[in-house]
């Protein structure tokens, strides 16, 4: 099976293929930025995204989002974490966090449209922010992220560790899932 992904990230690009790869699929990858709404939900950023996406490349795509919620936050960044991450970045979050409960998870959510309905597909990972950056892999908040029952930053593990566990990993599982259960076996591509 043949997927496309639509992301201009090269660090999600990897973390898909990767995880598809261990399945025998492959994945297409459509280098493109596309404009997302501004919302409170994540869901609703994917679903219009993926709306938008498929004006210029029908269907047979899938797109994802994915946001940072910290409770002591109130759940920001949520769905502005890529731009809290560009702008404040961990340290900045570190600070926000100062003797403050650290609990926080990331929401993945995948959307794909299959010509008629755009379909989502959703990941959650449960951790707490750690005391300060840790590791080099990853990108985002990878360094300050230390998922439930482990003792290692998001960014202190390995592409294939990280993958095991991730939010990402899990929605795509969700997506894969159904995938296989439309039985066609054949390349999800567009006209």
């Amino acid at each position: 099976m043949r997927i496309r992904f639509v992301t201009s990230n090269q660090w999600k690009f990897n973390e898909i293929s990767e995880a598809c790869r261990r399945k025998g699929i492959e994945v297409e990858w459509v280098r493109m930025k596309y404009e997302e709404i501004q919302a409170d939900d994540t869901e609703e950023i994917a679903r219009t995204s993926c709306e938008r996406v498929s004006a210029q490349l029908g269907s047979g795509f899938f797109l994802e989002d994915t946001g940072l919620y910290v409770g002591a936050l109130g759940g920001f960044p949520g769905p502005y974490s890529s731009y809290v991450s560009k702008t404040i970045g961990n340290a900045g979050l570190l600070k926000l966090l100062e003797g403050k409960e650290r609990g926080a998870y990331f929401l993945t959510v995948i959307a794909y449209f299959d010509g008629t309905v755009v379909r989502t597909f959703r990941g959650i990972l449960e951790g707490t922010i750690a005391d300060a950056p840790r590791g080099s892999n990853g990108f985002g908040f990878d360094p300050v992220f230390i998922p439930s029952g482990h003792s290692r930053t998001l960014a202190e593990m390995s592409t294939s560790e990280k993958n095991m566990i991730s939010h990402r990993s899990s929605a795509l599982s969700r997506f894969l899932e159904y995938l296989a259960g439309r039985g066609n076996g054949k390349a999800v591509h567009g006209q």
